[in-house]
């Protein structure tokens, strides 16, 4: 049997049983490679690889550079600018959710800095305005990407 099948069904039947999704990847890995005889050291060592890579340095910069930007003013200038375009129409805080996080990702690149530096603002403007919480958070995350 191919051990892909191996893996995304024994993920299926963990999420089934209503195992958290963390414990599912970590235990249909385990599965999988007790398995496929795949040597443990061989594990550790395509984990430890994968941890020293320079991409993964980036995120912590990225989110350095939004909360800079936060710091700075400009995230509230362009929340600012964005409800002046949009605000005054129905569904409007969303909508200026989407046009900031858009010039926010605009100016910074990282869909990371956006979250971090935007959402920090809105989400809680949009649940006191009367947004639902997992809408603010699911629309700030979507228009960040």
């Amino acid at each position: 049997m191919n051990g892909s099948f191996i893996l995304i069904g024994s993920f299926l039947a963990l999420l089934i049983f209503k195992f958290p999704i963390t414990f599912s990847l970590f235990l249909s890995s385990i599965i999988t490679a007790t398995y496929l005889n795949i040597p443990l050291m061989s594990i550790v060592q395509r984990l430890v690889s994968g941890v020293h890579s320079f991409s993964l340095l980036a995120i912590p910069f990225f989110i350095l550079s939004g909360e800079i930007m936060s710091q700075g003013g400009i995230s509230r200038r362009l929340v600012h600018f964005s409800n002046a375009l949009v605000g005054q129409i129905r569904g409007g805080l969303a909508q200026v959710n989407i046009i900031a996080s858009m010039l926010f990702g605009g100016i910074s690149g990282s869909a990371v800095a956006d979250v971090s530096s935007i959402g920090a603002m809105l989400i809680p403007m949009m649940v006191k305005d009367g947004y639902d919480a997992d809408f603010s958070v699911a629309v700030t995350v979507t228009s960040s990407l």
